[in-house]
């Protein structure tokens, strides 16, 4: 799948990882983005201003400048993308510094047993 916000990087596939997109930057650096993440970060996209998710995105490109090899997953304890010497970095780990939240307002039933 094509991800509009990181089409200018490189876009090779993982035979070990095909559902994720692993994407190269010219100097080198290697991230993934798992379906999970990208759901997620497609939700900021929808709750937030256009600058708030330019602030994301700028981010994540950021975070993979600086520690290499990065992978962005649904959910750190059950990663899809199998590699070894990468982070992994969930969604609130960008977007928490930012100080740019999605409030849960879910809550448990109104009515008792």
């Amino acid at each position: 799948m094509i991800y509009e916000e990181f089409k200018q990087y490189k876009l090779e596939m993982d035979n070990n990882n095909p559902f994720c997109n692993r994407y190269f930057l010219e100097s080198g650096e290697v991230f993934y983005i798992e379906p999970a993440f990208y759901t997620q970060l497609k939700g900021f996209k929808d709750r937030h201003s256009n600058e708030d998710y330019q602030r994301i995105i700028n981010r994540m490109i950021e975070v993979v400048k600086k520690n290499k090899r990065v992978v962005f997953v649904g959910n750190f304890e059950y990663p899809q993308t199998e590699v070894e010497d990468f982070i992994f970095l969930e969604i609130t780990d960008i977007t928490d510094p930012l100080k740019i939240f999605v409030e849960d307002k879910s809550r448990g039933s109104d009515y008792g047993d």
